[in-house]
């Protein structure tokens, strides 16, 4: 039988649940537990993959192809275990369920309500991963903040939920803010009370309090919200800011907060956590020898949510290669042909991110020639690949006006074009080539040095690819396609012979990279930025 956690959040969002929920599974897992983390967002959306990035941050894909919250990269980060479909649910998902379900007449003509409809497809689909005997542990982050309109469904689902659970088979963990009021010099217990007292009206009493703060919390503080919030005083859990994410683990150890969790689950406490490789990659991430200025050119630099994925691989690989990477984002619109040297002198390396649609293009592409032509290491990523190969037609092979058919459907050039199987496809959701593919990478390219083995598998996010009718004139001219899928012949992976590191690839390398398993593109062009810093 597995337990259940259901984290919840008050107060204010962006307190850090996934972080939180994601730092204690790290605890368990550490302890020997086998744990995975699910996450239950109250939008309407089915998933996240029609979301501006501004709205949501970036859509994080997982390796069966499902687009989802960017908490569920947090998850395999800190893990090092690959997430599913199962891994997040929407109300989108849940309703479009149950009315479907309830036109091929499956309620037997009942009125469908959301209790206990709605309420029933959330706790089924709550304990789905719990039923495959998989895990001894799992953690259901709720999204939003316990008073939303839109997830009373979810709280309701969890009270019931526990009801039938029984006590010591779930717990609930609430994630609250004590704020420190500059102007009384106190820090301040009432919005958590409010909060819990909320959660109290829903029929669910907390188990324990992780408190978000700026300051430490005194006993006092503590002892007046265990009173208040009718929870035990060491069940009230200190999370005071961090310098960085992957100190919360080692934060919320101090605090007991795995002990607690497991004393309340009726578990055993007996095997201290191993955390050395986690306390060794904070060591080299926290002592760097190196420091490397890498720029980030993409459309949504005013967010850096939009490419967190992205930024933590570069901490991943800065930690193997001891070398602190300093990200610049810049966006791709500022960028032309007359200031390109001015936006990227200074820099060590370039990447240029992955998105969709033409804004941005040719500030893209000025920093892509830049780059090409002054032997500064380059990065590709999806669009970022795609770019590269139009940059190479124009201003290499004097293709006029190459473009990708998604930028110009009229193009003489289409060096990228639409995939065979996206042509018939009108809806937008869900519908690109997603998650994991393989590819076959040639011996002797810098893609198998960073690598190290020929077959590799990576997941994708996209409509177009690269069109296999210029191949020939591509490769004669010095860029050659080092990665390819076996299947269908696609071209994964691009890189120019004569240039320090110039690797390009279709997929989505950053959604691989781990604590535990920096991804090797990432370390090599860490390397490689390093190198030109040095050369």
């Amino acid at each position: 039988m597995s337990k259940y956690i259901f984290v919840t959040g008050g107060v204010t969002s962006s307190l850090g649940k996934g972080i939180v929920a994601a730092s204690l599974a790290k605890l368990l897992q550490a302890r020997g537990f086998k744990v995975t983390i699910q996450k239950f967002d109250p939008y309407i959306n089915i998933d996240p993959g029609t979301l501006n990035p501004y709205e949501h941050g970036e859509c994080y894909v997982t390796e069966d192809g499902a687009e989802t919250d960017l908490d569920l990269g947090h998850y395999e980060r800190f893990l090092n275990v690959a997430t599913s479909q199962a891994n997040n649910v929407t109300t989108g998902r849940i309703y479009q369920h149950v009315i479907e379900q309830e036109r091929a007449g499956a309620y037997l003509g009942k009125t469908v309500q959301v209790v206990p409809h709605i309420t029933d497809e959330i706790k089924r689909r709550m304990q789905l991963l719990g039923q495959t005997g998989e895990y001894d542990i799992v953690i259901t982050e709720l999204g939003g903040t316990v008073g939303d309109i839109e997830s009373l469904p979810f709280i309701e689902a969890v009270r019931q939920l526990r009801w039938e659970l029984g006590n010591s088979d779930s717990l609930v963990i609430h994630l609250t803010l004590v704020p420190y009021l500059a102007a009384a010099g106190e820090l301040k217990t009432k919005p958590t009370q409010h909060s819990v007292k909320t959660l109290l009206e829903y029929g669910i009493q907390p188990d324990i309090l992780v408190c978000r703060t700026e300051h430490k919390l005194t006993q006092d503080i503590r002892k007046k919200l265990a009173q208040f919030c009718n929870v035990n005083i060491n069940a009230v859990v200190e999370s005071i800011d961090a310098p960085t994410i992957y100190d919360v683990p080692l934060n919320m150890l101090r605090e007991q907060l795995d002990k607690t969790a497991l004393t309340k689950l009726k578990l055993s406490t007996k095997q201290e956590p191993d955390l050395e490789s986690w306390k060794a990659f904070l060591g080299k991430l926290k002592n760097p020898t190196n420091e490397v200025q890498i720029g980030l050119v993409g459309k949504y630099v005013e967010l850096p949510d939009a490419y967190k994925s992205i930024t933590e691989a570069f901490i991943h690989a800065g930690a193997i290669n001891e070398t602190k990477v300093k990200v610049k984002y810049i966006a791709a619109e500022s960028i032309h042909e007359e200031n390109v040297q001015d936006k990227l002198k200074d820099l060590h390396g370039v990447l240029v991110a992955p998105g969709f649609g033409e804004r941005g293009l040719e500030g893209k592409l000025a920093a892509i020639r830049y780059v090409r032509e002054n032997k500064i290491p380059f990065f590709g990523i999806c669009l970022g690949m795609q770019c590269s190969v139009i940059e190479f037609g124009r201003n290499v092979l004097g293709l006029k006006g190459a473009n990708s058919f998604e930028m110009d459907e009229k193009t003489a050039h289409p060096v990228i074009n639409l995939m065979e199987e996206q042509k018939t496809i009108k809806n937008m959701g869900g519908t690109m080539r997603l998650g994991a593919y393989d590819c076959e990478i040639k011996k002797g390219s810098k893609a198998y040095a960073a690598y190290g083995k020929a077959k590799i598998s990576e997941r994708h996010r996209h409509r177009y690819e690269f069109n296999n009718a210029y191949l020939k004139q591509y490769e004669e001219a010095g860029m050659v396609a080092s990665g390819v899928n076996p299947k269908t012949g696609l071209v994964e992976i691009v890189e120019l012979k004569n240039h320090p590191f110039f690797v390009a690839g279709q997929f989505h390398p950053e959604l691989k990279s781990t604590v535990a398993n920096p991804h090797p593109l990432f370390v090599s062009f860490v390397a490689a930025s390093l190198a030109n810093k040095k050369g």
